[in-house]
């Protein structure tokens, strides 16, 4: 016989059992996965070599935050070490759509990967194959709270940024040795955050993250030519100080130009 449960638990709420946050989706090449069982090989260069590309994408309020400025630019990136992406752009805005939508996020962070696959224990990008797709939507907690009302401390790092004419800035791959060594220095010094200067001593960029500062009324921020990540949160908030009315300058900065800025973030 049947029985009928009725739609109202008549358990105390302080007696029921706390529910489980839903497990977290990843998305692999094509297939949904539960986040214990994403895999993929430990023979990809991916891992080996932080040989790929990928973008960190914000999600604000459901909606994913400039999706075909990121997508350009991780196919630039791709172009630029001669990968190729294993499916359209309109196929990957796809699955990142229903990668957000399957977790349930209305605020949160996409980290998207494309890894060069699986080959030899050799440097050689020739002997992969099968480059992995890797979609990955969850929330993020990038400062403590007081810090967005308080303001933070950063120390300069004495890592250098990797000079342009190692490695172009604008390809955002895989390895973030670099500024891990400079993040490094910064926790060491008690800050959450490292300035990093370029290979000319000038003003570059934080660890992940652009640098603004304003003073007397201008907003100034490095050029790209100053070996930094063209980042596209930075190209939207050049936007819209101009549209407000504010003067920007995208000129070479010192430390000195921080140290006697009004504003800086």
């Amino acid at each position: 016989m049947a029985t009928t449960v009725p739609a109202t638990s008549s358990i105390p709420s302080s007696k029921r059992m706390p529910q489980k946050p839903a497990e977290l989706k990843v998305y692999i090449s094509g297939e949904f996965h539960a986040q214990a069982d994403a895999k993929i090989s430990v023979f990809d260069h991916g891992l080996l070599y932080g040989d790929g590309v990928f973008e960190g994408i914000r999600i604000y309020a459901g909606k994913v935050f400039r999706l075909d400025q990121h997508l350009e630019r991780l196919w630039n990136s791709a172009r630029a070490i001669w990968l190729e992406i294993p499916m359209t752009r309109e196929a990957m805005a796809s699955a990142v759509r229903d990668t957000v939508a399957i977790n349930n996020l209305r605020d949160g962070y996409i980290r998207l990967v494309v890894t060069r696959g699986a080959g030899t224990l050799g440097l050689d990008p020739t002997r992969t194959s099968n480059p992995q797709v890797i979609i990955i939507a969850d929330k993020i907690a990038m400062y403590p709270e007081e810090h967005y009302r308080n303001g933070l401390e950063v120390v300069t790092a004495s890592t250098v940024r990797t000079s342009p004419a190692a490695l172009s800035p604008r390809i955002k791959s895989l390895n973030y040795l670099n500024n891990i060594m400079a993040k490094i220095e910064g926790l060491k010094a008690g800050c959450v955050e490292a300035l990093m200067l370029n290979h000319k001593g000038e003003v570059a960029e934080c660890t992940g993250d652009n640098i603004f500062v304003i003073h007397r009324g201008v907003l100034l921020t490095p050029p790209t030519d100053a070996g930094i990540l063209e980042g596209v949160t930075r190209e939207a908030v050049i936007e819209l100080a101009r549209a407000s009315g504010r003067e920007v300058r995208e000129t070479a900065l010192t430390r000195h130009d921080l140290y006697i800025a009004d504003e800086c973030f």
